[in-house]
């Protein structure tokens, strides 16, 4: 802030009377200098006197330095000069002027070199106006902008003056002129603005008016709207709310990883990729059918060098595609201390890693077997799910999909990246397996042999030559013999069998005299996928090896292959089996039960057939005596019972089964005739034609006639 005396105005009469140097001593003199140097051309600093007598007054800075140095050291009130009210405080002024254009910020530094200008001028002696006069002629300006400037930096720090003095037209403050909107319109078209769907910003003002003239609320025009969701929305909420949080990850750059100070084969990374081209698949031996797919490439790249060290060609992608592509690359090259997987089921197979904590699919359980990367002690690492930019291989597979999938040779088989982008010749052919095969060799061979590369590790050179030159000095892990059987072989966990120490395994047996002290405990297997008649090594569940278990009884399923289309194929049976069922069972059992008629219940007591004795009991009192009467009564009941049992059994004795067939014929004849016949005689008649009696009764009357049926 600027130090002032305490007395800032002064008349003629009272500089004259104040005797400061390099100034007259009397009241003519003192207007003569004033006139002599143009003061009345400051408007800022000159004004009328107030009260009687009028006259005008100056302001102290237009007195000579000298004059100056005099009142502020002469004044032992001086104080502090506040800045205007007006003024912005200086970090607002600073962070104001950094958002101005480079014009404007120009503007200002040539308003400030005026401004130095004047006061070095002051210094050497002049005065004010006779500084700014000079000023003026040189910078083509004239005295009143000037002396504006000044006014415009009044009362501020000299460090401070730049922001203050840019052109204040950018400074206005425009959300004084801002147009209000009632808040409840601008929620309504907040809420249907910012949705996935994307509405245009005019479809939603037009459906928001409507409702706004049905509730009432005040209508904002257009432009007023879409300025001020143009000031209210930034461009993050904007690509949150409209494309969602996929397009709002890409608004940030992507990070970027040093490889320099990596080695070859000290990391790889590995992915699947579906070619864009029809291939025509052969049928196989293991049940396969012929088909025409797309192929799978399972590749692994060397992320220092960017060379791909392994592929292999499927119909899907599989964990024992992924196996044998490790195995590949193993072989030939070594074992890598860090692997980079994606995050799907074919590579967190347990096969692959099991054992790993993070593994983020399937379950993971404690006696889970080690997979292969992990019994090989490779450190495990998980690209981040839909992330293309977290696995370098994505930029190799780009461009496999110019080279490869839209080769010469695939003319005509080449289907388009997307639905939308399919070719003119779509399918109209696809490529042999063993062409396509042949092709993708070569051109990943030429991949890797290509010069040029721009590569922060290349540098001009091929991926061939930087990982050969790594390579050479690299220190290289190679698999022992019992560690290609790791990734050669599968791995399962097994239950032994409790009584007899035998592993049943895809519908063999196998077992070994040792397998007794095994038994009932839970082991993992390996074995050749192509022959599982050769037997399994069996090792326990902390990897260590056990021993060799022989094929006790051969059964069929001997290749993996077989036995996973036999198993896709016992699915597929089985669904459709169920959906079958599920088409012809039309009710449920509850609709059974609930059609059921419901049974009369009678409270009749029903006397017991049978009676349970009580012992070591009280006995009941001795019945009553019976008389002689009722006795008689009693037995006269007996006698005609015995008598029509014995009627009973000489009737049915005598009765045969040519009198039941006959009773049958009657039967039919009365029904023929359309005669009257119970219920009760029609579901007889019905029950005695299924037996064979009745049919063989019926052929004697069809052979001899109705002469068998007479009596002899």
């Amino acid at each position: 802030m600027t130090r002032a005396p305490q007395q800032e105005w002064w008349t003629a009469a009272e500089i004259a009377a104040a005797g400061l140097p390099d100034m007259p001593g009397t009241k003519r003199r003192i207007n003569a200098m004033a006139q002599r140097l143009g003061w009345d051309r400051a408007p800022q600093l000159v004004r009328r006197r107030a009260g009687r007598g009028g006259g005008r007054e100056y302001h102290w800075t237009l007195f000579p330095a000298r004059a100056q140095q005099k009142l502020l050291t002469s004044s032992s009130d001086a104080a502090p000069l506040p800045a205007a009210s007006d003024k912005p405080s200086r970090d607002e002024a600073w962070a104001w002027f950094e958002g101005l254009p480079a014009k404007a910020k120009a503007a200002a530094e040539e308003r400030l070199k005026v401004i130095q200008s004047v006061e070095a001028m002051e210094q050497g002696g002049a005065s004010r106006i006779v500084a700014v006069d000079d000023a003026a002629a040189l910078s083509d300006k004239s005295q009143r902008t000037i002396f504006n400037w000044f006014a415009m930096i009044d009362g501020v720090r000299s460090d401070d003056r730049l922001p203050y003095l840019a052109p204040r037209h950018r400074a206005a403050a425009k959300g004084k002129r801002r147009a209000t909107i009632d808040p409840t319109f601008l929620d309504y078209v907040k809420a249907d603005y910012l949705r996935p769907e994307a509405p245009s910003l005019k479809s939603v003002y037009d459906r928001v008016v409507r409702i706004a003239k049905a509730e009432g609320l005040e209508v904002a025009p257009l432009h007023t709207v879409r300025r001020q969701m143009d000031r209210d929305i930034s461009p993050t909420m904007l690509t949150l709310a409209r494309k969602g949080y996929e397009a709002l990850k890409r608004m940030r750059p992507a990070q970027t990883r040093d490889k320099s100070a990596m080695q070859a084969l000290e990391g790889i990374n590995g992915d699947f990729h579906r070619f864009d081209v029809f291939v025509q698949f052969p049928a196989t031996a293991d049940g396969l059918r012929a088909e025409i797919a797309r192929p799978q490439l399972c590749a692994f790249q060397d992320i220092y060098s960017g060379k791909l060290l392994a592929h292999r060609i499927d119909r899907t992608a599989n964990s024992h595609c992924v196996q044998l592509t490790i195995g590949d690359l193993i072989e030939r090259w070594g074992i890598p201390e860090h692997v980079l997987l994606d995050n799907g089921r074919e590579f967190a197979s347990k096969m692959i890693t099991g054992g790993v904590k993070n593994r983020f699919r399937f379950k993971v359980k404690e006696d889970d077997p080690s997979g292969l990367l992990t019994s090989l002690g490779c450190e495990i690492h998980w690209a981040l799910p839909f992330s293309g930019q977290s696995k370098p291989i994505e930029r190799a597979f780009r461009d496999l999909c110019d080279r490869i999938a839209k080769h010469p040779a695939f003319a005509g088989a080449y289907t388009g990246n997307t639905p939308l982008a399919k070719p003119e010749n779509y399918g109209e052919r696809a490529v042999p397996l063993a062409q396509f095969t042949q092709i993708v060799d070569e051109e990943i061979a030429a991949h890797n042999a290509r010069p040029d590369r721009r590569s922060e590790i290349a540098y001009g050179r091929s991926f061939d030559d930087v990982f050969a030159e790594s390579y050479a000095s690299a220190p290289i892990r190679k698999a022992t013999e019992a560690q290609r059987r790791l990734w050669l072989m599968g791995a399962e966990g097994i239950k032994v069998n409790a009584n007899t120490g035998q592993i049943n395994f895809m519908r063999n047996r196998y077992w070994a005299d040792w397998m007794h002290g095994i038994m009932g405990q839970k082991v993992v297997v390996r074995f050749d996928r192509q022959a599982l008649w050769d037997g399994l090594h069996i090792y326990s569940n902390a990897n260590e090896y056990l021993g060799f278990a022989p094929c006790s009884e051969k059964s069929g399923f001997f290749d993996v292959d077989d036995a996973r289309a036999t198993a896709r194929a016992k699915r597929e049976y089985t669904k459709a089996a169920k959906g079958e069922l599920d088409a012809y069972r039309q009710l449920t059992a509850r609709d059974v039960a609930d059609a059921l008629p419901p049974v009369e219940i009678t409270d009749e007591p029903v006397a017991a057939k049978v009676v349970r004795p009580l012992f070591d009991k009280a006995r009941a009192p001795a019945p009553a005596p019976i008389s002689a009467d009722v006795q008689a009564a009693q037995a006269a009941m007996v006698a005609d019972l015995d008598q029509a049992r014995a009627a009973r059994a000489v009737e049915t004795a005598e009765r045969d089964g040519r009198e039941t067939f006959m009773r049958a014929r009657a039967l039919e004849e009365m029904i023929a005739a359309g005669d009257a016949v119970t219920k009760e005689q029609q579901r007889w008649l019905a029950g005695y034609q299924g037996t064979a009696e009745y049919r063989t009764w019926q052929g004697m009357v069809a052979d001899f006639g109705l002469g068998v049926l007479a009596k002899e």
